[in-house]
């Protein structure tokens, strides 16, 4: 086995958070990831669009909730950190904002001081655990971040690693039970497509942890006993798109939405 004798990890494995580091053009990727995901790229070029489109869809969902005079940021599957992460949009807009980031991968873990960088005023803090654990998440949150207050749960780009659909259902039920009246949350997630099922197959078959391709109405379910905000769950580039959005005039196989509780 192939091992970062530093960090403990396996390199001879593609990891989702490497290679979407590598679609992203970091630097923070193996050899193994860089051939995996560009074998994608090869069928589904517009991988590389998503992450960026991600990216930006995250900026318009915290300056969307801040809006709303949410001030808390429960943000699962951080990823490796890239320009733009949560804690630095939402803490330019309001320097008091608290984010807890939640991540089970040792590369992102390695990366959670550059996370933990935020302003005096605000509050950070960075779980290592598991979404399919979603009440040892919300222990850990609750350390850093108050349960009475409104708060914005973030699901992007990881709902797609949890096959079973009703138990993906069940795991973000519970999440938002616990959050108070007025909470939001947004999802963004991997949709059908010819060239997305090529991506996920040649993704499936490279040993890293597999992914499920869902469409957008699975997608909504998400969303269910939940307010949802327009326009919708629609292409990413298409929700709130700004002056500067990039690529608004595209159909990306990335959806997401977000939802404030009633």
């Amino acid at each position: 086995m192939d091992q970062d004798r530093q960090s403990g990890v396996d390199t001879g494995v593609p990891h989702p958070a490497r290679v979407w580091n590598h679609w992203l053009g970091g630097k923070d990727n193996y050899a193994v990831d860089r051939e995996v995901g560009d074998r994608i790229l090869a069928v589904a070029p517009d991988l590389a669009v998503i992450a960026r489109a991600e990216r930006e869809f995250l900026g318009r969902v915290v300056a969307t909730v801040i809006g709303a005079n949410t001030r808390q940021f429960l943000d699962v599957g951080t990823g490796i950190p890239t320009a733009d992460n949560t804690h630095e949009v939402a803490q330019r807009a309001v320097p008091e904002a608290s984010i807890v980031y939640v991540d089970n991968d040792p590369i992102v873990l390695a990366h959670a001081r550059a996370l933990l960088r935020g302003t005096p005023e605000g509050r950070i803090a960075y779980l290592d655990a598991d979404l399919r654990e979603p009440e040892t998440i919300l222990a850990g949150a609750s350390r850093t971040l108050t349960f009475d207050e409104p708060i914005c749960l973030l699901l992007l780009g990881i709902l797609e690693f949890l096959p079973d659909l009703d138990r993906a259902y069940e795991i973000v039920r519970t999440l938002t039970a616990a959050l108070p009246s007025g909470s939001f949350l947004a999802i963004a997630g991997s949709v059908r497509s010819p060239s997305m099922e090529q991506a996920a197959a040649l993704w499936n078959e490279g040993g890293g942890t597999p992914i499920t391709l869902r469409d957008p109405k699975e997608l909504l379910g998400f969303f269910d006993g939940m307010d949802v905000l327009e326009p919708g769950v629609v292409s990413l580039p298409q929700w709130r798109p700004g002056l500067d959005t990039r690529y608004v005039d595209r159909e990306v196989s990335q959806y997401g939405g977000v939802a404030r509780k009633p």
